[in-house]
């Protein structure tokens, strides 16, 4: 029997007009905006805060992945499958890929095997153009920064060495993190230093996943801050005039995408910020829409629950008034392996011993999750190299921490592997009576909130502020930003700011390098370590593994 790839699986699968997905939801026609047969925008009005506080929010993280990832996307499309296969109304509510990555390390973000978000060619390279217009618009704010710089008139006297905002591109590109502009003679603008962010870390993109409407997405795209004067007065995007012009590039944007699944079931994609350099969860809008039209809405965040499960739960659940009912953590044999002790080349073969060693990840996690008082159901996302031994061994032990842990077959079979890890959810989101709690209060000083995440959340001793960055909160302070939140830019490897300290690290200590300031976001981003906020790509990247025949059929994405 021939083993079909995500690929195959996707193009063989004969899609329904995306009309019939959203009358799945109850959406009229007229209120589609049409992308072709399979995709479509829809519009805010949609969005219904009374329904919202009715129906049920579910957030599926995982351990501290592998370079390969642990298959979260994969399991809340599966997950979103069993649900409605045992007669609840689900959604599953996602990121948008990044080309970075697509051409990069993991290929293709649509979910895997029978788990997958359709039509996946297009969701996976530019889909609605959502990225690009992202990208637009914060290179609009670049161009009107350098055109500043050069004008004569209206000219704000902004210092060429103070200016924080970087252009963007969505793709992997090490040679463009620090460039110099404004080379060729005085028509060409004044020259300085430069660089570039991939798109997913713009504080464009940010936003648009922090907004609530067009009226809020104009208002934090005026308040991201560019830098400042000779005098050292700070500059705003408004200062500019810069926000109505980037909101028309985001006009389409703002609307939430609407796809299915194969097995014909709603999924709304829209945003796409990483959770090491950014926030890592969809946006605000399409989370809410989803409540707004289904009972159960699944939703995914980036990396391990040390970054996209706290930044979504310490930020976005903060900011938007939402209160997650349950958590799937995911974990992989082969992750508990890694964490374990064993080596690249081992990671494939059974050994119960480190998998032993390696759940003290796991367990940690665990505890993370129960200190936002929510309770987590961990989905054993299984691989035929597993064995019987070592899952039996994460079940029971999961067991003595009165979690419920479920083999989750998604990958395999769709929603008929993963009906259990469904029943699993519904039984701890039927039994939740209790309010979510984030582990810090906004209010805080932002030195104790960061202490306060590296402590709780990483478990490390303690935290070391370098020069560059005691520097930089004495800025934060001056600016009057001490009431935003935090999100953390860290290796998504470890739990420490040390790729290298894998499992569960103790008697450790956290160096913050530096910290940026997203005003517009709301948020502040200290950076642990060398984190870079554009990626390069490995040395076999992705891309030499993909094809596209003379009919335009792709291989070689997913």
């Amino acid at each position: 029997m021939k083993h079909l790839s995500d690929i195959e699986i996707a193009q063989g699968k004969e899609l329904i007009h995306i009309k019939e997905i959203g009358a799945k939801l109850g959406i009229k026609e007229d209120d589609l905006e049409l992308y072709g047969k399979y995709k479509a925008k829809l519009p805010l009005h949609l969005i219904d805060e009374e329904k919202i506080k009715l129906n049920n929010l579910v957030l599926v993280t995982a351990i501290t992945p592998t370079p390969a990832g642990e298959g979260k996307t994969t399991v809340s499309i599966g997950l979103t499958e069993g649900l409605n296969k045992i007669g609840k109304q689900a959604t599953a509510v996602l990121r948008e890929p990044s080309l970075g990555p697509v051409f990069g390390i993991k290929g293709g973000a649509a979910g895997g095997g029978y788990s997958q978000v359709v039509p996946m060619e297009d969701i996976n390279l530019h889909f609605t153009g959502d990225f690009n217009a992202i990208e637009k618009a914060n290179n609009l704010l670049s161009a009107l920064i350098d055109n500043n710089l050069q004008s004569k008139c209206c000219n704000f006297n902004l210092d060429p060495r103070a200016i924080f905002w970087k252009r963007v591109i969505d793709m992997n590109d090490r040679s463009l993190r620090k460039i110099t502009i404004g080379l060729g003679g005085t028509a060409n603008g004044i020259p300085r230093e430069d660089g570039f962010n991939i798109t997913p870390a713009s504080e464009v993109m940010a936003i648009l996943c922090m907004a609530t409407n067009f009226k809020d997405l104009k208002e934090r795209l005026g308040d991201i801050f560019v830098g400042f004067t000779f005098d050292k007065k700070p500059i705003f995007a408004r200062d500019l005039k810069a926000e109505n012009a980037m909101a028309i590039l985001l006009k389409d944007a703002i609307k939430p995408n609407l796809v299915q699944t194969l097995e014909e079931n709603p999924a709304i994609i829209h945003g796409g910020p990483f959770a090491n350099i950014a926030q890592g969860t969809n946006t605000i809008i399409a989370t809410k829409m989803g409540l707004s039209l289904s009972n159960y809405v699944i939703t995914e965040a980036g990396f391990g629950a040390d970054l996209g499960a706290e930044k979504f739960l310490n930020i976005k659940c903060v900011a938007a008034d939402l209160n997650p009912k349950a958590v799937v953590l995911v974990a992989t044999i082969r992750a508990l392996r890694h964490h374990g002790g064993a080596k690249k080349e081992e990671l494939n073969n059974p050994n119960i011993d480190f998998v032993k060693a390696g759940f003290c990840n796991l367990e940690k996690h665990i505890e993370n999750i129960r200190k936002f008082n929510i309770e987590p159901v961990v989905a054993i996302n299984t691989f035929i190299t597993d064995s019987h031994n070592e899952i039996e061994f994460i079940i029971e032990k999961c067991e003595e921490l009165n979690v419920q842990a479920v083999v989750s077959k998604g990958w395999e079979k769709g929603g008929n592997g993963t009906k259990k890890l469904a029943q699993a959810v519904v039984n701890v989101v039927e039994a939740t009576t209790t309010q979510f709690k984030p582990i810090y209060n906004w209010n805080s000083p932002v030195k104790e909130k960061i202490e306060k995440i590296a402590k709780e959340i990483y478990g490390a001793d303690a935290v070391d502020f370098d020069k560059k960055a005691k520097l930089n909160l004495k800025r934060i302070d001056r600016l009057g930003f001490n009431d935003f939140a935090i999100c953390m830019a860290k290796t998504q490897k470890s739990f420490s700011d040390n790729e290298f300290l894998v499992g569960r690290p103790k008697d450790f200590v956290v160096t913050v390098r530096e910290i940026e300031i997203a005003a517009g976001a709301r948020f502040i981003i200290p950076i642990l370590g060398q984190m870079m906020r554009m990626p390069g790509l490995p040395g076999v990247p992705a891309s030499e593994g993909m094809t596209i025949d003379d009919d335009g059929v792709i291989s070689g994405l997913s």
